[in-house]
């Protein structure tokens, strides 16, 4: 009886396991993103000023009165200012085009790798995440090398006689993409590879007996199933090239213009705290709305089946 009573007590200080399994993921959300994100949203509000940190506080509690000042300037100045306006953009249309690069190139691969042999698909797919164990800085380190005037791709299209002097491949939008394109391709192989390998090969059977062509069966039937992927895909794609900085500014030339960049110019060659926390804030509002529409889609197809 002293047992069953010290186990009824235990189970009424302990909390039940759905919590924890619950509060874990929301812990970890609000300490490395909620948590951050307030710390910024807080300082875009503040004012520069020569102090350390370089900002004034937005709120004083004097004589029992808190006071609350919020200064809208910084965001005023982000569309008053041309130059915040294009690196927005630029972001946006390099990492669109990005994205649809590596649709078109990882959708192929993605699909060849699905359809091989089942030892083979685990060899196919090691292969695919082998780069990204290698750190982002030394590859895109590594295709300075291979684009530059005196690199390799220059040096192996001189030696076959296709062109007479180097092309000027490095240090413009051309080499954004290809090193944009070359390390975020694992993140579109691998969702489309997870959604395309669950298929049922039976669909594709039926089709063929009823006298449907392999094109039109693909196109009809393995495409739209694999929706899930592709949009998986995109967002895995389309999210952290936007806010990318290391490619733009070890490939890009002067023309290369991306919210990432800026952002580091305004955090650490400017120290205007304020400004670069408002830019990073309207970026991450923006990156936020594609995920809610996802996510209500979601919402609303399983709401269909159901």
């Amino acid at each position: 009886m002293n047992m069953m009573k010290l186990q009824h007590q235990m189970q009424r200080i302990m909390p039940d396991s759905q919590y924890i399994v619950i509060g874990i993921p929301f812990f970890w959300l609000l300490l490395f993103f909620a948590l951050p994100f307030f710390i910024v949203l807080r300082i875009s509000f503040a004012e520069a000023a020569v102090a350390i940190p370089p900002y004034t506080e937005i709120y004083t509690f004097v004589e029992q009165k808190l006071q609350l000042v919020l200064n809208l300037g910084n965001y005023a100045l982000l569309g008053n200012d041309e130059l915040y306006i294009a690196a927005y953009l630029g972001s946006l249309k390099i990492a669109f085009f990005s994205t649809i690069l590596c649709l078109l190139i990882g959708y192929p691969m993605a699909y060849a790798i699905s359809n091989a042999r089942k030892d083979v698909q685990t060899v196919l797919v090691l292969l695919i995440m082998m780069p990204t164990w290698t750190a982002i800085l030394i590859r895109v380190y590594a295709w300075m090398g291979i684009l530059s005037t005196n690199g390799l791709l220059n040096g192996f299209l001189m030696s076959i006689g296709l062109i007479n002097e180097p092309l000027q491949i490095l240090n413009n939008n051309f080499a954004v993409y290809i090193g944009i394109v070359y390390s975020y391709l694992p993140f579109m192989i691998l969702p489309l590879y997870a959604n395309l390998v669950r298929h049922d090969p039976s669909l594709l059977e039926a089709a063929s007996d009823l006298s449907s062509s392999t094109f039109n069966s693909f196109w009809k039937i393995t495409v739209p199933l694999s929706k899930n992927g592709i949009i998986a895909g995109c967002m895995l794609v389309f999210i952290p090239v936007v806010g990318e900085f290391v490619i733009p500014e070890l490939l890009g030339g002067p023309e290369t213009l991306m919210i990432g960049k800026v952002l580091w110019q305004e955090f650490f060659n400017n120290r205007d705290w304020t400004v670069a926390s408002a830019l990073a804030v309207v970026m991450l509002v923006l990156l936020i709305m594609p995920i809610i529409l996802f996510n209500r889609s979601q919402a609303k197809e399983i709401e269909g089946k159901i």
